[in-house]
């Protein structure tokens, strides 16, 4: 949560910063690449009447595009998209494993501030932002052996998320762009209807892309 705090107490300092602008606004940019979504170590537990199991949710990296619209000068609204991201997850309680998995879509919207006009080495141009992530969680699954049908279901999650980034100009509208984000998402589980914990996933998220502006 303090590297989420730093995120957002950068983008407001930016705000209200003076510069060269660089990025008129009414400019377009676009964004294709892919991120991998990186969850955080300790996901929760969960209590089962099979018992209380530790949560464990893998990563996996997935083609993104994003796009962004400058409301001032260098002051831009992204919003990012991506194809379905697939996480095994690990249920474990002692000597007991039990296996599950799900998909989940995880479109953000970000106020962005970029540092362009600053003539910095390389003409790189840096960015911070902050917004709001909703998370919709589907096709969930989970492989108890020997006990029957389960049903799980993974609720839907809205927080705050933060960005960072860098983009590398290699033309004059056209650049090679690094980032990494916090998502803070957090979902409610329930199987077969039964409220059994809270899962907290909250990745990082890092990614590279092809950027074009218009």
């Amino acid at each position: 949560m303090m590297k989420l705090q730093s995120l957002v107490l950068a983008t407001a300092t930016a705000l209200t910063m003076t510069t060269a602008f660089a990025v008129p606004a009414g400019t377009w940019s676009v964004a294709a690449g892919a991120h991998y979504v990186d969850p955080k170590s300790d996901n929760g537990t969960v209590s089962t009447g099979l018992g209380n199991f530790e949560v464990d949710v893998d990563g996996d990296v997935r083609p993104t595009i994003s796009g962004e619209y400058f409301i001032a000068n260098n002051v831009g609204v992204e919003l990012l998209a991506a194809i379905p991201f697939h996480h095994d997850i690990t249920l474990k309680a002692g000597d007991t494993t039990i296996d599950a998995k799900t998909q989940h879509l995880p479109p953000t919207l970000s106020v962005q501030y970029h540092f362009d006009g600053y003539d910095l080495p390389m003409n790189v141009k840096p960015f911070v932002g902050v917004g709001v992530n909703y998370t919709t969680f589907f096709e969930e699954k989970v492989y108890i052996p020997l006990a029957g049908d389960y049903d799980l279901e993974l609720d839907d999650s809205v927080g705050v998320a933060g960005h960072v980034g860098l983009d590398i100009p290699f033309a004059p509208t056209e650049y090679f762009r690094i980032d990494a984000r916090y998502m803070d998402i957090k979902t409610d589980a329930s199987l077969n209807g039964t409220d059994i914990g809270e899962v907290d996933i909250s990745p990082w998220v890092y990614g590279v892309a092809f950027v074009k502006q218009f």
